[in-house]
């Protein structure tokens, strides 16, 4: 009983690990539709959210299943629990995406504002702490958990250089950037949401291994760092 136990969390591991990877997918296009101009790329990231909703559905129910027939305790649960809270939070990442993606459909046909430089810099630590993330919580890596929370000020910092310049540097010399800049910044506030879903997820990761809340104390992860 044990023995199959065991078999089936590391099959919820690994579905989520395919949720992650969906929602990362998801990010790098919806990214690289706004760099090239790709209207299909674009309608894809759209069309193909309903899968990563039904594996949502999936994952949620394989954690109800395990937890209702092997009643499991201590450290166990708390990694189904975790399962389901990161499963959450990975469907709230694609959606993101899909913001993003509809974002973009309103600048493809519009000339560039400006060359996009660190929007793709913010995604780039938006999908290291994913990709950080869901490896902390498949190895039970408090490390590497707490490297992904202690990411986010970065992410907010360039999100914060992104609204200042788009803000200061365009809408408020040329009113008429405004549609195309409002656009990015929402872009960027996506990014930067997307960065604190994964933040929760390091912080569950620390707490399914610990038994440690953190989510309103980040700066005790400096301080230990």
């Amino acid at each position: 009983m044990e023995r199959h136990f065991d078999l089936e969390l590391a099959d919820l591991k690994k579905s989520i690990v395919a949720m992650g990877t969906l929602a990362q997918e998801a990010i790098h296009k919806s990214i690289e539709a706004l760099k090239t101009r790709e209207q299909g790329l674009a309608k894809s990231v759209i069309d193909d959210d309903v899968n990563i909703d039904r594996l949502e559905l999936r994952i949620d129910e394989k954690c109800i299943d395990l937890m209702a027939r092997y009643q499991p305790m201590a450290k166990d649960l708390r990694l189904i629990a975790t399962g389901m809270k990161i499963n959450a939070e990975l469907e709230r990442i694609a959606d993101l995406a899909v913001d993003i993606a509809q974002r973009t459909l309103e600048l493809v046909d519009k000339p560039l504002l400006k060359p996009l430089i660190d929007i793709p810099k913010l995604t780039a630590v938006a999908q290291n702490m994913i990709k950080m993330a869901i490896e902390s919580f498949v190895k039970g890596d408090i490390e590497l958990a707490k490297r992904v929370v202690l990411s986010d000020p970065e992410a907010d910092r360039l999100r914060n250089a992104i609204q200042e310049e788009l803000i200061n540097d365009y809408m408020v010399k040329d009113g008429a950037t405004a549609p195309r800049a409002v656009q990015l910044l929402l872009i960027a506030r996506f990014l930067e949401r997307i960065c604190d879903h994964t933040t929760n997820i390091a912080e569950n990761v620390i707490y399914m291994v610990q038994a440690e809340v953190v989510k309103h104390h980040p700066e005790r992860l400096r301080d230990e760092s």
